[in-house]
């Protein structure tokens, strides 16, 4: 029992940053029904992003941990939010009017041009980050095993709960949250009533990289380690999640984010952690054979 509860906390952190990643696909998703493959590497840049800032608040003296991460979030989401801006201007508006396979070409190129953008800038070794949260709070003993919960796994898991409250509200009761669903359900009526679509789209790439982000910054501190490849493993990933959860409901992306975690930790705890990957796409396989649109999805209602 003692070792299950532990890979249950391992797993719902591990779950809540694959949550933030998978909800920018769902996002996107949802308003123009193309997947971007270039959020995953968004991702990254938040991570990269997220160690230079560190590096430069240590230059200047900054040392208190809570004032750090605080800027570093700040000035992170805020710098790979710009990022997702011109992935949409690049990669996705010129191409909104054409064939679908158009658009999902042009983002896998934006994946690539950003995983060798960082490549070249940054090198392809990995670049530590040592020591910001450390320590952890014993919570029960069993048969000599200790479950504990990491600072740094309370702070995940508070920031995605946090994250999920304020982007509730935001989707539900402002005008961008109206916009954004109005966009959802037809582009072209919202439009005629007066929503400003391009902008809307913008900023729904906008959000994504953001949320993408403070994931990034998680997982710097988590694992303490980055290099220029995590973007495309911790994408595919968080696509799955939202595909699990059912790509276009914000909660499913979450649930099914949760729910590749918590596959993750204990197939790594009880099997053999080589194929915990396996395990992972096998569940999704399963999921879409007797549930095609995932676990909280919709299915597509045809307008005539």
């Amino acid at each position: 029992m003692a070792y299950f509860s532990q890979q249950l906390i391992n797993g719902l952190a591990l779950g809540s940053i694959y949550g933030l990643i998978a909800i920018g696909y769902t996002m996107v998703y949802g308003i123009i029904g193309m997947i971007n493959f270039a959020h995953g590497d968004i991702y990254m840049l938040g991570a990269f992003h997220s160690l230079i800032l560190f590096l430069i608040l240590g230059s200047l003296g900054v040392t208190w941990v809570p004032l750090a991460i605080l800027l570093v979030l700040v000035f992170a989401m805020v710098l790979t939010a710009m990022y997702g801006w011109a992935v949409e201007r690049v990669a996705y508006r010129p191409l909104r009017g054409s064939t679908r396979i158009a658009p999902l070409i042009s983002a896998i190129g934006m994946s690539i041009l950003l995983q060798n953008y960082v490549l070249l800038l940054q090198g392809a070794r990995g670049k530590p980050l040592h020591g910001v949260v450390t320590g952890s709070i014993p919570l029960f003993e069993q048969g000599g095993f200790v479950v504990q919960i990491g600072y740094m796994q309370i702070l995940i898991i508070l920031v995605t709960i946090v994250l999920m409250a304020g982007f509730t509200w935001l989707i539900t009761r402002t005008t961008l949250g109206r916009a954004q669903r109005a966009c959802e359900q037809d582009r072209r009526m919202a439009a005629l009533l007066g929503v400003n679509i391009d902008r809307t789209i913008s900023m729904t790439f906008v959000i994504g990289a953001s949320l993408a982000a403070v994931a990034g910054l998680m997982v710097t501190l988590y694992y303490g380690i980055i290099d220029f490849y995590i973007g495309f493993v911790a994408g595919i990933k968080a696509f799955t999640a939202a595909v699990l959860g059912g790509i276009g409901s914000l909660p499913g992306a979450m649930l099914g984010g949760m729910l590749i975690g918590l596959i993750e930790a204990f197939w790594s705890a009880y099997f053999t952690v080589e194929y915990k990957d396996v395990a992972a796409f096998s569940v999704l396989v399963l999921v879409l054979i007797f549930r095609p649109t995932g676990l909280l999805g919709k299915p597509d209602v045809e307008k005539v």
